[in-house]
């Protein structure tokens, strides 16, 4: 399912949705179905490694990397890509 930014003609509110293909999403804030589909802003190239580290590292600590040997979380958690 695509992740869409939309904003509501009726209330101006600016939210995301995951969405189906064939389904009309409702604005949360006042349920209405006249929504304008907006343009995604693209994260800059630098904040994707970063925030893409900083998951790893609250997987992590909840015990998420746990099926991984010690080498290979160690990988993980230093951005290796090769496992």
């Amino acid at each position: 399912m695509p992740l869409y930014d939309y904003q509501c003609q009726a209330c101006g509110h600016h939210f995301e949705a995951l969405v189906r293909s064939g389904s009309t999403p409702a604005c949360p804030a006042c349920a209405s179905v006249a929504l304008t589909k907006c343009v995604s802003p693209i994260a800059p190239a630098g904040k994707i490694e970063a925030i893409r580290m900083a998951h790893r590292r609250v997987a992590a600590a909840q015990g998420l990397f746990d099926n991984y040997s010690p080498s290979d979380k160690a990988k993980l958690l230093q951005g290796k890509k090769n496992i």
